[in-house]
């Protein structure tokens, strides 16, 4: 079955307009069902290799030359990873989107990372304050165990307050402020942990490859 962006746009709207709201420690949110199931499984199933940490972790940084994303290439490739791409950068999204989630992303860029994280996998609290307008961390994977493997929530950059759930075809969503401390605190993961990080980010965004659509901002 073709996988297509309108219906991909809508599903995604559909859960954003119903996500679930949380003010503590930082203003936060929950979507679940954001994919059609279909498409949510294919995603999982992308046959990308997960990269070796080589004993190193903490940043995504520390690994660019191995990370994967909703790029050119990637896309041409595979039709649903397309789709996605271009279900989150129409008009749409985007307007549903700032009115959900409070947030201008008019002139910004979609930035779609592939994320396959392995045993051994931790991230040190952060904030994505800067040039991520919005970041939307979609959980993908359905092994035993994964949903201990949530996104950690921290009060400051030391204080752990709690763990979003990871729940298959889930997302936790908030708009990158001084304060939205998150990381992922070091915990064994049987096989691959799979997950979308959806940014919008601004011109600003030196990394233009990473981007879906790096000539053609989304409209606000």
């Amino acid at each position: 079955m073709p996988y297509t962006a309108n219906a991909i746009a809508a599903t995604f709207c559909a859960s954003a307009r119903n996500a679930s709201v949380f003010d503590e420690p930082y203003r936060h949110f929950l979507m679940s069902e954001l994919l059609p199931a279909d498409v949510a499984q294919a995603l999982n199933e992308l046959p990308f290799k997960a990269p070796s940490l080589g004993g190193i972790s903490g940043k995504r940084e520390l690994h660019n030359d191995t990370r994967s994303y909703f790029d050119a290439e990637a896309m041409a490739k595979y039709p649903v990873m397309a789709a996605t791409a271009q279900a989150l950068q129409s008009r749409d999204t985007i307007a549903t989107l700032e009115q959900a989630f409070d947030v201008a992303l008019g002139g910004t860029y979609l930035r779609l990372e592939y994320a396959q994280d392995i045993d051994g996998f931790w991230l040190e609290p952060h904030t994505d304050l800067g040039v991520k307008k919005f970041t939307c961390l979609i959980y993908l994977s359905t092994l035993e165990g994964h949903d201990q493997l949530g996104t950690d929530i921290y009060r400051d950059h030391e204080t752990h307050f709690g763990r979003s759930p990871f729940i298959p075809n889930s997302a936790m969503v908030f708009v990158p402020g001084s304060n939205t401390w998150h990381g992922f605190e070091k915990r064994p993961i049987k096989g691959v942990r799979k997950s979308v990080i959806l940014n919008y980010v601004t011109s600003e965004w030196r990394a233009r490859e990473q981007l879906s659509f790096p000539e053609t901002p989304v409209a606000g």
